[in-house]
C-alpha cells in the first residue's frame, strides 16, 4: 500500500476503535453505530481497493521496463536512420522520407 493510504487507514481505524469504545457517550459526539459501521466499511473498502492496486503495480512494473527496453530500441534506430538519410539526401528531400528536421 502506499505509505499515505497506509497512514489513512491506520488513523481511520484507531478513530473507529475509539467511538466504539465510547459509545456510551454517543450523546456527546452525535455518533452511532450505523455512523461507525459505514466509516468501517469504507475503511475496508480502501483496503481493498489498495491492494488491489499493489498487486496491479507489481505486474505493471515488469512491463513498463519491457517497454521502455523497446522504446530506446526504437529512437536509437529512428536516430540512426534519420543520420543516414540526411547524409544521403539534401535537406529538400528528408521530408519525402518522414524528416521533419530543419537545419
Amino acid at each position: 500500500m502506499a505509505k499515505t493510504t497506509d497512514i489513512q487507514i491506520e488513523k481511520s481505524r484507531n478513530l473507529i476503535g475509539g467511538l466504539r469504545r465510547h459509545l456510551s457517550e454517543r450523546g456527546a459526539t452525535g455518533f452511532t453505530i450505523g455512523d461507525i459501521d459505514q466509516m468501517e466499511q469504507a475503511v475496508s473498502q480502501l483496503a481493498e481497493a489498495s491492494a488491489e492496486v499493489d498487486r496491479l503495480r507489481e505486474e505493471l512494473a515488469p512491463k513498463v521496463k519491457h517497454m521502455n527496453e523497446i522504446m530506446l530500441h526504437v529512437k536509437t534506430d529512428y536516430a540512426e536512420y534519420k543520420k543516414k538519410l540526411k547524409g544521403y539526401y539534401p535537406q529538400e528531400r528528408w521530408f519525402d522520407y518522414g524528416i521533419p528536421d530543419k537545419r
